[in-house]
């Protein structure tokens, strides 16, 4: 009789301590599932916003570089050209000086056009035109460095001398030796009943862009001149232009600048120096010109 009750207080102990002791599995086994959880999901939070934070100022310090302009000013469009070279381009040119063209900022763009007839009366006459335009590009922020402009730009215009309405046998040619990049454009061109042979050479030096124009012809049936003769003197130009481009940006900016201040009156004293010799040809009427177009700008 006494079997029974003690097989039925065995399984009532058994019952009893499973019971008491499954809360102790569960509560271990969740304190487990949350370290374990939290643990990977921080980690994987975490690994997430690194690269991210790192990215973006990688990012922000990329677009922050944008190469500084080599050249911050141009020479005066007239006097890129020596005497000697303008004696030869346009030899019966009655303004030498040149006539400047108008320009809303002087500091970045302009451009000088001489113009010569060598009148041989009922032998005919030789014409010759020669202009010379500058152009000059700064770093900008949101359309890049002075110098990738400068390409965009002369790559513009070779293309555009390529493109000109009505010219014939167009011949595109690299010119080596003349600045970072040069090309000479050459082709014939019908103005009334006159052929003009014309020839446009567009060089670039860093952050600028230098471009000579140059045509000639035989009016009044005199002998048309030379296209070869005239690219070879377009070439002499362009190169002493560019030349010019560099020499005026060599005499001033960074010698100023980083100088100690008891010593920052000379180089101001220097460029008037500089003016003062200039002037006597500039004052036949090209200064006033020049004058005019800073006054616009």
């Amino acid at each position: 009789m006494h079997r029974p009750a003690q097989r039925q207080r065995q399984r009532l102990t058994r019952v009893l301590v499973g019971a008491a002791a499954a809360p102790v599995i569960l509560f271990a086994a969740a304190c487990s599932g949350d370290d374990s959880g939290s643990g990977s999901d921080g980690g994987k939070k975490d690994s997430a916003d690194k690269p991210s934070a790192s990215a973006s100022k990688g990012s922000g310090g990329e677009a922050a570089t944008v190469e500084k302009a080599a050249y911050g000013k141009l020479p005066e469009p007239c006097k890129t050209l020596s005497k000697k070279t303008l004696d030869g381009l346009v030899p019966s040119a009655k303004d030498k000086a040149g006539k400047t063209g108008t320009s809303e900022d002087v500091s970045t763009r302009g451009n000088c056009t001489w113009e010569s007839l060598e009148d041989n009366g009922v032998d005919g006459s030789q014409f010759r035109w020669l202009r010379v335009s500058l152009n000059r590009f700064e770093s900008d922020q949101s359309l890049g460095s002075g110098a990738k402009r400068a390409q965009a730009n002369f790559a513009k215009q070779v293309a555009d001398a390529q493109a000109v309405k009505g010219a014939k046998s167009v011949k595109t040619t690299p010119v080596p030796g003349t600045g970072d990049q040069a090309t000479l454009v050459s082709y014939d061109v019908t103005k009334g009943k006159e052929t003009f042979k014309q020839q446009t050479l567009v060089t670039r030096v860093e952050n600028a862009v230098v471009t000579v124009d140059y045509n000639g012809a035989g009016l009044a049936g005199d002998e048309q001149p030379n296209a070869a003769d005239l690219g070879k003197a377009t070439q002499k130009a362009a190169k002493e232009a560019a030349a010019s481009v560099v020499a005026a940006n060599k005499a001033g900016g960074a010698a100023t600048s980083d100088k100690p201040k008891g010593d920052a009156e000379d180089p101001a004293d220097d460029g008037a120096k500089s003016d003062a010799k200039d002037k006597p040809k500039a004052g036949d009427g090209k200064g006033s010109a020049l004058d005019g177009a800073k006054h616009k700008s």
